[in-house]
């Protein structure tokens, strides 16, 4: 779709030369009977360089594109009504290029104001130098502390934030999966997530953002970044997301686990009850390890399913621990919702890139 309607584009510019030929007497021009003045043919040039302008960043993916195609096609549909009786079928591609430079701009503005939530985020960061070290892990149970060893994080510094990127494939209940790529961003003093995912969904563009912010959780997911199809900030989404961003922790930023607002208590030797208390919202959680050290699953009782805002068993299993960054991570795990009807692998997730302690977005 991007490459037929960059060539749409360009086609339709090169068609507003012929504008410019009538006016300046290149050719006879017989398609336009109404004569065109010289001034007239600079704006028929102009709008045919501009429509191969944005051709050129619309493809290159520049944010500025929407509002460049906007503007062109403004000018050109005056130049069109100039001509009318010649030149009305442009109209067609004008009205194309304007629905398609809206849904870009309407994708823009959704996906800012994930970017300025980030930034905000960014910009009270208070980095630590410290590194973690073995005394760290003493509170910890012991299957924790193998854990934390095995993923390389100790000798290394302390995690106060971290970014994620996924890709992978989710689905609604009774619903076909989709593919999805996702960047987020965690912040582990203020408790914060922010995850920006992009999906087709029956072919077409559809956004979600998930904000978790000390204060309120919300999720909106949007179609074309214009339509909304989920918007909610419901009591119950608090803890749901609570849960989120603790297993956040627990998977891709174990050297976070150090944290005093985490109780732990050891249920045998390859698993541990963590109970994560946010501003008085507390959840809780059992992660289950392997020998080598590997956390495998993390479950929990007090996450909300978003369809019935009801809490149901979730747990996320995970494998393929693979070197990211220089610390062993789980390449690949899945979202499992516990219905007494059985169980409902919703979310599978991929990992793309992993970074701690990101000074800018």
């Amino acid at each position: 779709m991007r490459i037929v309607l960059v060539l749409l584009i360009i086609l339709h510019g090169l068609i507003h030369l012929m504008g410019f030929a009538k006016a300046f007497q290149f050719g006879e021009m017989a398609q336009f009977t109404k004569e065109i003045s010289r001034p007239m043919g600079i704006l028929w040039i102009l709008a045919a360089l501009l429509f191969l302008v944005t051709a050129i960043a619309f493809f290159l993916r520049k944010d500025w594109w929407p509002i460049l195609g906007i503007i062109m096609v403004v000018l050109s549909q005056g130049l069109i009504f100039n001509t009318w009786a010649d030149a009305k079928y442009g109209t067609i591609a004008n009205a194309i290029i304007l629905v398609a430079a809206i849904i870009g701009q309407s994708n823009l503005t959704f996906e800012n104001s994930f970017k300025e939530d980030v930034a905000a985020a960014m910009s009270v960061v208070a980095p630590t130098p410290e590194i973690l070290n073995e005394k760290d892990l003493e509170p910890l149970p012991d299957c924790v502390q193998n854990y934390l060893r095995y993923v390389g994080a100790v000798g290394k510094p302390k995690v106060y934030n971290m970014k994620i990127v996924f890709t992978g494939e989710m689905r609604d209940k009774g619903k076909d999966w989709f593919h999805f790529t996702s960047e987020q961003y965690n912040f582990m003093d203020s408790p914060t997530r922010l995850f920006f995912m992009k999906a087709k969904i029956m072919g077409l563009p559809t956004n979600g953002y998930h904000k978790y912010t000390n204060e309120t959780a919300s999720m909106r997911i949007k179609l074309l970044s214009l339509f909304s199809v989920v918007d909610l900030s419901e009591p119950e989404l608090y803890p749901t997301e609570t849960v989120t961003f603790f297993n956040d922790l627990c998977l891709f930023a174990p050297a976070a686990l150090i944290d005093d607002r985490i109780k732990w208590e050891t249920l045998d030797a390859l698993s541990a009850k963590a109970t994560f208390n946010n501003r008085g919202t507390t959840i809780s959680a059992i992660l289950y390890f392997n020998e080598k050290g590997q956390l495998i699953n993390f479950v929990s009782k007090d996450r909300y399913s978003v369809s019935e805002m009801k809490a149901f068993p979730f747990s996320t299993p995970a494998s393929n621990y693979q070197e990211v960054n220089g610390y062993k991570l789980p390449n690949y795990g899945e979202a499992i919702w516990h219905y007494p009807d059985g169980d409902f692998v919703y979310g599978k997730f991929r990992v793309t890139d992993v970074v701690y302690n990101v000074l800018s977005p």
